[in-house]
């Protein structure tokens, strides 16, 4: 079995973390950003120091290219290198670094590969400039049209395609090309590899993702004039509802729910809520009890509304189905975790990945390592140099006997 330089791969880590390094040890790279284009253009000198063929496509998304023997769809290991406008350094940022630590071992000791091997680098992957999250990766798969991803749009109304032409991202590599297979590294963003004192999470798949987004709305009213029993309050709806969405998914083994966002447009300390808008994550290994949820849910603000004498929308912003990993890409990462003599278990991804969509588009598997006390999204994020390594090790190995020594 193959072995990374570990050192190699923490130092590369830490020489990304340095661009949009924030005051609490963490990194801001937001998509498309110029941070982000400072981040993309150190991966392509590294990229380019190994001798590999750079492009880009038409929503931004960057390939590195290791020639193979044979002219094969290629392997391609990845993650992303954007991060939350408070992130943690490590992120998506391993996924990538990982797989050119890959190839720069792959290189030093002469091997090739009868398939090429590729490093993705995937746009936007955190949706936290654009949504939807993993815009790259969808509008690659077709998942989204093109036209659609470039339309997305930021806060400030700047969208996808103005930022890519700000940064000079754009490219004209084809779109839904063939893949043999992808693998990506990862964080495991939880708790659960920690707790259970293994270092590699072998992952079967990922589990449904739903956001929605909710309105309940109201009427205005002085704070001190309107008596209580003639308001129509929307945000002590909205509370209620919030409180009926816990209630819910306490009494449902595995059902997850967050709401990220909350928003008064038009607020005032002395004035009655007529507006208030909120999101919805909602998130489960089987689509039909995410599905059950967003019905039930949608029946209890129905009832908070017409009680409140308040109106109430809700509605899909954007959705990701439950879904197995191949068989044979998850064997070989097991395989290598195995030979490698690294603790493991297999595990269903929590967070989405770019690995969701690719999976729709080829072969795909990942592997997550822990981060301390689970933390992610998070300047505290932390994870142990030891470990980046061994997911470099299970990652090289496991894309090594899919594309195949030469």
């Amino acid at each position: 079995m193959l072995e990374t330089n570990g050192k190699r791969l923490w130092q590369s880590l830490m020489a990304m973390a340095e661009i949009g390094a924030t005051a609490n040890g963490g990194s801001s790279r937001l998509a498309l950003s110029e941070e982000d284009a400072a981040g993309r253009a150190l991966f392509v000198q590294w990229a380019e120091a190994e001798d590999l063929t750079v492009t880009r496509d038409a929503i931004g998304n960057l390939f590195a290219r290791r020639a193979g023997r044979e002219d094969k769809p290629p392997v391609v290991l990845g993650s992303h290198l954007d991060t939350q406008p408070k992130g943690g350094r490590f992120d998506g940022v391993l996924g990538v670094l990982a797989a050119l630590e890959a190839v720069r071992t792959l290189n030093e000791n002469d091997i090739d590969t009868v398939a090429p091997i590729e490093i993705a680098n995937w746009t936007n992957e955190e949706g936290a400039r654009f949504t939807p999250a993993m815009l790259g990766s969808s509008v690659f798969t077709g998942a989204m049209a093109l036209d659609a991803g470039l339309a997305r749009a930021d806060a400030n109304g700047r969208t996808v395609a103005e930022s890519l032409e700000a940064t000079g991202e754009a490219g004209d590599a084809a779109l839904a090309r063939p893949i043999d297979a992808y693998f990506e590294a990862h964080i495991e963003q939880g708790p659960v590899l920690e707790d259970n004192d293994k270092t590699i999470g072998v992952v079967t798949g990922g589990q449904a993702i739903r956001w929605l987004d909710v309105h309940f709305g109201g009427k205005a009213g002085h704070a001190g004039t309107t008596p209580m029993a003639l308001r129509r309050d929307a945000l002590f709806a909205a509370s209620a509802a919030i409180t009926a969405v816990e209630d819910y998914v306490a009494g449902v083994d595995g059902l997850l729910a967050t709401i990220g966002e909350i928003d008064i447009p038009h607020a005032s300390r002395n004035t009655i809520a007529a507006d208030v808008h909120f999101t919805l994550d909602l998130r489960h290994p089987d689509d039909a009890v995410v599905d059950a949820a967003i019905e039930a849910i949608g029946e209890h603000f129905e009832r908070i509304g017409t009680a409140r004498g308040v109106d109430h929308d809700l509605s899909l912003h954007w959705h990701s189905a439950a879904l197995p990993f191949d068989e044979a890409c998850v064997g070989h990462v097991r395989e290598a975790a195995k030979a490698l003599k690294l603790s493991w278990q297999d595990m269903i991804s929590g967070a989405g990945h770019d690995a969701f969509h690719l999976a729709r588009h080829c072969p795909t598997a990942m592997v997550f390592i822990p981060c301390a006390d689970g933390l992610s999204h998070h300047e505290a994020e932390s994870i142990e140099p030891e470990h980046a390594k061994q997911a470099a090790d299970v990652l090289l190995n496991a894309a090594l006997a899919r594309a195949g020594r030469a």
